[in-house]
């Protein structure tokens, strides 16, 4: 283990983490699906990746990326239905278990690189 704040601190799996958006949002007319629509839109812009219909899911570098994203969403809620934002580590989501139909899947790699704004 390297000194406090290096590089291999940076990118422990304790502080690298995945970003889960789940929500249930009324569709019972024109107005509110077009608003579903567009907070799905929303999210697959911010690189987020449809993991169930409802359920978005997002690497994140650090808790500082985390936050960003977090204040996005709050400026882009839809008005009515609920949103959830789940925070989890990635040695906490590489303990994922998937199953297709009754097989168990390889859960997904993690980006090779990290993306510094």
């Amino acid at each position: 283990m390297g000194r406090k704040g290096g590089p291999d601190v940076f990118l422990s799996g304790y502080r690298l983490m995945w970003m889960l958006v789940m929500f249930d949002l009324p569709v019972h007319d024109r107005k509110s699906m077009r608003e579903a629509t567009k907070f799905r839109q929303f999210l697959l812009d911010r690189g987020f990746e449809m993991n169930q219909f409802s359920v978005y899911l997002r690497f994140c570098g650090g808790q500082k990326q985390f936050e960003t994203h977090v204040k996005a969403i709050e400026k882009n809620l839809p008005s009515g239905g609920n949103v959830q934002i789940l925070q989890i580590t990635d040695k906490q989501y590489e303990k994922i278990r998937i199953y297709a139909g009754q097989r168990l899947r390889k859960a997904r790699k993690n980006p090779d690189q990290l993306a510094l704004f």
